[in-house]
């Protein structure tokens, strides 16, 4: 998975206490290697990580290599954008979007 800079990469094991655990709000983008829409994501969730750290985690998760936690959230599209707030999912995205469109969505529910 061609991984954004400033983004963390979870998995199955890890997300729990990465994404559920986390004491600020998370945006989980669900990715795959074979997906074009989610490299062309990369630079706008490395710039997004960038300006909203400290009040904004940001992480991705491979589906191909984490099927428990992507059949858990059903994510059936990629890529899908989740933001968890105090361990539940509070908003669901789907698709390759602007950074500002992004940075809007993400912030109604911050």
């Amino acid at each position: 998975m061609s991984r954004a800079a400033g983004v963390t990469e979870v998995t199955d094991a890890d997300f729990a206490a990465e994404v559920i655990g986390s004491g600020l709000p998370v945006l989980v983008e669900f990715t795959a290697d074979w997906c074009p829409p989610c490299r062309q994501m990369a630079p706008v969730l490395s710039a997004l990580a960038a300006e909203e750290d400290g009040r904004l985690k940001v992480v991705q998760l491979d589906v191909d290599r984490n099927p428990a936690t992507t059949n858990a959230y059903r994510v059936l599209s990629m890529p899908t954008f989740m933001v968890f707030r105090d361990g539940e999912p509070v908003r669901s995205m789907v698709g390759a979007r602007p950074k500002r469109r992004l940075l809007e969505e993400v912030a109604e529910v911050l």
